[in-house]
């Protein structure tokens, strides 16, 4: 072969080497997104980066941060006038830094600087309720009753008010009457289905929900987040579209938590101050959040939204309420041939129900608070047989989702009624609410779900309540044979 074909081939290849470069570089900038040196921020959040030697990339907060320090100290400009004048050029042993020299030590990408990107989110399907033409309440009560089993009251209580508030975002106004919100304030025990509704309503509405836990809040100032980081949430749930995030729904949890504290000196930075804070929130105010974060500071962009048109939904278990109710209760009657006894209402397990706002307000919440939280109700205690309908009704109960997981290995999985019960009775020991059927079915299933992807044989498993009281194992049929097998629990 002569040497211009040599020469020639070199070039093909150099030439096929640097296309196939060229599509690797452009495969990664599809793939994957540049993150700031500096402040490590990805570009879909700091915006578009300045690229500099050695495959570096800062974004144009960091750079111009970078100027400004730079003319503070008398680089180009500053108001140091005793540095301005200096020639660096006559120093020893200064120079300008040539970032290309430091390419053993500064990081190359991928790997240290690129975030792969996310993809796309798939098109969502068309929400069950639509909040442009919301239903009536009735038909909001009954897309709730597929999911919440009880609670009668309060799921009738949250349609009405969800349907009287999108109502008015939708029309905006009427006749010039402006229609205040209706945000709410729940009470129940734990594990009652306070945090499960308000998830479930979210989801049927297709609305952005974003829950936050009131313990975490502080005044401005100290450390925690601040108040208006509940909207920073609800923003980041809405994926930044602000005008989603303005319809959104935010549920504060732990509200109880907030209460005054009694008989203190010091000062409450996480009490009755968050409650102040709160009040322009819950009312409706144009209010300034950082984007992708909890908290303000320089590398933040912020971005103003108004909670004029965002339902708040405010829960709580309120512990030791029940007595402030009880003390109400048998102040007025607790003397005379028609006093009732005083231990009349210790054994009543829906004595939240009788909560009133003046009960409330001796609990620790200040009236301003409890002002702008027009609907309160609560929640009622979860008895036996309400955990028994929980276990089985729920288009995705707990055994449902069980039998759901079986019928991927081909197994069937059944219930007896008396182990539903033995399940509901053992729980209601707990004294958890519904959280404790998820913790009882997973300690039995356990070595259910371990052996029974060893036996291909096997074709049902039958729950008996012999095995959830430690008595016996659960039943086995294998494929093909009509008898049953009984299986100990060993």
């Amino acid at each position: 072969m002569s040497e211009q074909d040599n020469d020639f081939r070199e070039i093909i290849d150099t030439t096929s080497s640097d296309e196939t470069k060229g599509e690797d570089e452009h495969k990664d900038k599809d793939e994957y997104e540049d993150i700031c040196y500096i402040c490590r921020r990805p570009e879909s959040v700091a915006g578009k980066m300045i690229h500099i030697p050695n495959n570096i990339c800062i974004c144009n907060d960091c750079m111009q941060k970078t100027f400004d320090s730079m003319g503070s100290f008398g680089f180009g400009g500053g108001d140091n006038a005793s540095l301005n004048n200096v020639d660096l050029s006559k120093m020893p042993n200064i120079s300008m830094i040539n970032l290309s020299d430091l390419g053993g030590f500064m990081p190359t990408m991928p790997g240290s600087q690129k975030l792969k990107k996310k993809k796309p989110k798939e098109k969502k399907e068309t929400p069950v309720l639509d909040i442009n033409n919301i239903p009536a309440p009735h038909k909001i009560k009954a897309k709730l009753d597929e999911y919440v089993v009880g609670q009668e009251y309060a799921k009738k209580v949250m349609s009405v008010a969800v349907y009287n508030h999108y109502k008015r975002v939708a029309t905006n106004t009427m006749d010039e009457i402006e229609i205040e919100k209706s945000n709410m304030l729940m009470i129940g025990p734990t594990g009652s289905g306070k945090t499960y509704m308000v998830k479930t309503l979210a989801r049927l509405l297709d609305v952005p929900l974003a829950i936050t836990d009131a313990t975490s809040l502080t005044e401005a100032g100290y450390i925690g987040d601040d108040i208006e980081s509940v909207v920073s949430k609800l923003l980041a749930a809405a994926d930044n579209d602000v005008e989603r995030a303005e319809q959104g729904i935010i549920f504060i949890d732990e509200i109880d938590k907030l209460a005054k504290k009694k008989n203190t000196n010091q000062r409450d930075v996480s009490g009755e101050s968050v409650q102040q804070g709160m009040l322009k929130l819950l009312e409706g105010a144009e209010v300034e959040v950082p984007v992708g974060a909890s908290s303000k500071n320089a590398m933040v962009p912020m971005t103003m939204v108004n909670t004029k048109n965002i339902l708040f939904i405010c829960g709580g278990a309120f512990p030791d309420l029940d007595n402030i109710i009880k003390e109400r209760l048998n102040k007025s009657s607790s003397m005379g041939f028609m006093a009732d006894l005083k231990d009349k209402y210790d054994k009543e397990e829906n004595i939240l129900m009788k909560a009133t706002v003046e009960d409330l307000k001796n609990f620790g919440m200040i009236p301003e608070f409890l002002g702008r939280l027009p609907i309160l109700f609560a929640l009622e205690a979860l008895d036996e047989d309400m955990l028994v309908r929980i276990l089985r009704e729920p288009k995705n109960a707990i055994i449902k989702q069980y039998q759901k997981l079986l019928e991927l290995d081909e197994v069937k999985l059944e219930f007896t009624d008396e182990a539903l019960h033995a399940i509901a009775k053992e729980a209601k020991g707990r004294e958890l609410g519904a959280r404790a059927l998820r913790a009882i079915i997973e300690e039995f299933m356990l070595d259910i779900m371990y052996e029974i992807p060893k036996d291909d044989n096997i074709g049902e498993v039958v729950i008996t309540e012999d095995y959830i009281t430690k008595k016996g194992g659960p039943q086995i049929m294998m494929r093909g044979c009509p008898g049953l097998e009984d299986k100990s629990n060993s």
